[in-house]
């Protein structure tokens, strides 16, 4: 039995293209280039006939802003209420009026706040999330950044609500409606998710001005994204006999939506909520930008200034707060509540950390108007990195300066420089059309006329050569992250010790915000190409790994106990039987590589890149909304371009493999 399994398997496993076809393949892509060249304006569009899509949008906006200026300054209003409390909470002192008797009170006291974090971590997680949770705000006010990250905090407090609120509505409404899912909810949602995080800032700048709305307001377009993926999924994933319940109970449409679908997709909820966390604290980060202040106008005015230890400590205290919010958010995804309300009907009995962490609240609070030290960090208590940072980096520069630059040189002058070059010299027609050709291969015409369409945009916008510019960094950090992910991950999948070690790093990584990547790069490297494909590969590289491990471990067990019986050693074992079936699984790990590279350059605009993302940050600087978002939506279209090939590619593959 398990002999005729392998053999089946062998069978629909995808054999390699015959030499006729990769000759055709490669001819016609010669006849495609060639033909570029020949046709008047195929190598370089000319310039007479760019579309002014720039010129367009910025028209609209401008009369959008003319013309709803009430509309905007109303919402600027309502949201700049519960935005103003979280600040007096958090990072203000506020007033509290009566009549005419008035009185200042101060903001919590970080004693606790830091007591209260450790309590919801001890209710979430036990002892060790308490202690990570307590330790790690305690880290953030010893280390003097304990009034920037509140600020942070408080933005993050009030944007996650408003995601959540608004991701759910929206799930709910694609569940109900398939042709809205399908047709507006989608789209909709894989355009925000490829559009780089600056272009965001844009429009926004020009509504709603420079001012901390505006980037919460930026934050959540941003972030709700995975809010409405997640409610989507989860209710989908309802079982079908809890939905068959529900009708025989008789529940009415809305009751059965509200008491029993919404909660069984609790965990993937969950999950949705913690993206948001974690998205907002990146995005809070670069819309300081705009106006957010907090730990991200620290980075930013320290990587500015080249203030190698301010930079590294506000960049310090940013991974820690997202690496706490994160275990949290997660723990509150898998936690499952027992109900005990015969037993336990009181709120104390109920939820006894939670009345512990408001009475350490207000309890410390209330001292605070005494002690002025649990009202704000004594100083005297407080320690700084700063000057150990800097001369780190001034003993590195001093003892390897020459073999850093060394490193840096060489792949700039004999890798980069001609790579870049030869992506820059691509005639525009000849790459569309061999677009449209893979299009039509891994997929059909629809594909081949959607991605021909959007490669074609970069060219008609005048934006062309800047669009090569960015797909070749691209392409070198996600070859790179690729390279070196894809082994590490088949060790990890090979070799359970590797895997405990691997893990909590690629964790780690993968929670840290996507600003940080970019502090010790341009400490050791400075700014440029070399130093943005280093903060990029360092940031893409936990796709590869991870998924990379997940495929190889989740190969049917009857495959290798197949291969194993037709007396496969292990080597053998690995390369012709799971490899090959964990290759549609390793091929989505190089798909989201791609998508995190392609964000993380454009972020990499502010330390010297010269390519989509400089566009969008010089647009900023300016509130030229046409010009950002046109660059915008060209660095969109090459993220949905290579997700919709790569994706195609994988459904090819699990077919030929007979794999649903």
């Amino acid at each position: 039995m398990s002999e005729a399994v392998l053999s089946d398997t062998r069978h629909t496993l995808p054999t390699a293209h015959p030499a006729g076809r990769i000759a055709l393949t490669l001819g016609l892509i010669v006849a495609a280039f060639g033909l570029a060249y020949l046709i008047p304006g195929g190598a370089d569009y000319p310039a007479h006939l760019v579309i002014p899509f720039a010129d367009w949008i910025s028209a609209f906006m401008n009369w959008v802003k003319s013309s709803f200026t009430w509309l905007t300054r109303s919402l600027v209003a309502v949201v700049n209420v519960p935005l103003q409390i979280a600040f007096a909470l958090l990072a203000k002192s506020y007033k509290l009026a009566v009549g005419e008797w008035s009185i200042m009170l101060p903001r919590l006291s970080w004693v606790g706040i830091c007591a209260a974090v450790a309590l919801l971590g001890h209710a979430l997680g036990g002892f060790r999330l308490a202690l990570l949770a307590g330790l790690g705000f305690l880290y953030i006010a010893l280390f003097r950044q304990w009034d920037s990250a509140m600020l942070t905090l408080a933005l993050i407090v009030v944007c996650v609500p408003i995601c959540v609120v608004t991701g759910l509505l929206v799930g709910i409404w694609g569940y109900l409606s398939p042709r809205a899912k399908q047709l507006v909810i989608m789209p909709a949602l894989d355009l925000m998710q490829t559009i780089p995080t600056f272009a965001y800032l844009i429009p926004v700048l020009l509504l709603f001005g420079t001012n901390p709305v505006s980037a919460l307001l930026a934050t959540g377009l941003f972030a709700t994204p995975p809010m409405v993926r997640a409610t989507i999924l989860g209710l989908e994933k309802v079982p079908s006999e809890i939905k068959d319940f529900a009708d025989m109970a008789g529940c009415t449409r809305r009751q059965k939506m509200w008491r029993v679908l919404v909660p069984a997709a609790k965990p993937s909820l969950m999950l949705g909520v913690n993206q948001v966390i974690m998205l907002s604290l990146n995005m809070v980060i670069i819309s300081s930008m705009i106006g957010a202040g907090g730990l991200g106008q620290d980075v930013l005015l320290a990587l500015r200034a080249l203030k190698v230890g301010p930079a590294m400590e506000a960049g310090l205290c940013i991974v820690v707060l997202a690496i706490v919010l994160d275990r949290l958010s997660q723990a509150a995804a898998v936690q499952r509540y027992e109900e005990q309300r015969e037993a336990k009907n009181s709120f104390l009995a109920r939820h006894p950390n939670l009345a512990l962490a408001l009475a350490a609240i207000v309890i410390t609070t209330l001292i605070s108007i005494a002690i002025p030290a649990f009202a704000s960090v004594p100083k005297a208590i407080t320690l700084t990195t700063g000057p150990m940072w800097k001369d780190a980096v001034d003993w590195i520069n001093l003892h390897f300066f020459d073999a850093i630059e060394a490193v840096r040189v060489t792949f700039l002058v004999y890798i980069l420089n001609p790579l870049r070059a030869f992506f820059e010299s691509l005639p525009w027609l000849g790459v569309v059309l061999t677009l449209a050709y893979a299009g039509y291969r891994l997929g059909t015409w629809r594909l081949a006329i959607v991605v021909a369409l959007l490669a074609s945009f970069c060219a008609v916008t005048g934006l062309w050569v800047q669009t090569m510019a960015t797909l070749y960094l691209c392409g070198a950090a996600s070859f790179i992250a690729a390279a070196l992910g894809i082994p590490i991950g088949m060790l990890a999948a090979r070799h359970d010790r590797v895997e405990k070690v691997v893990t909590p790093v690629i964790d780690t990584l993968q929670t840290i915000p996507m600003f940080c990547f970019i502090i010790p790069a341009v400490m050791l490297f400075r700014i440029g190409d070399f130093t943005a494909l280093i903060a990029t590969v360092a940031f893409a590289i936990v796709p590869a790994i991870r998924y990379t491990n997940h495929g190889l471990r989740q190969v049917p067990q009857e495959l290798n106990e197949a291969g194993i019986v037709s007396g496969c050693t292990r080597r053998q074992l690995f390369w012709r039987v799971q490899l090959p079936v964990a290759i549609p699984e390793i091929l989505l790990g190089i798909n989201q590589t791609i998508l995190l590279a392609l964000s993380m350059i454009i972020i990499c605009a502010m330390i010297g890149t010269r390519d989509l993302g400089q566009e969008v940050f010089k647009a900023l600087s300016k509130a030229d909304t046409g010009k950002g978002l046109v660059a915008g939506l060209a660095i969109a279209f090459i993220g949905i371009i290579a997700d919709r090939l790569i994706t195609a590619w994988v459904a090819r593959r699990k077919r030929k493999m007979g794999i649903a």
